[in-house]
């Protein structure tokens, strides 16, 4: 495992005080902050490529439809 040296803002370290006890120590809560954001971005990317796919084999999405999925899928 390697070390990695994060300078925090007051308002981080303030934050990470609060995630670290929850998540077995400070650089847990980093970790799995690290994880979540990967995850975020996966999910980011995946959400684009299905677009724009739409978007090439349909045409643009229309507002009512995004309105649709929103409601539909708690949005």
């Amino acid at each position: 495992m390697r070390t990695t040296t994060v300078r925090l803002d007051d308002e981080d370290e303030a934050l990470l005080d609060i995630l670290a006890p929850e998540y077995g120590g400070r650089s847990s809560a980093i970790r799995q902050a690290l994880r979540s954001l990967a995850a975020d971005r996966k999910r980011q990317n995946a959400l684009s490529a299905f677009l724009a796919e739409w978007d090439a084999e349909e045409g643009p999405i229309e507002e009512e439809d995004v309105a649709a999925m929103a409601e539909r899928y708690g949005l």
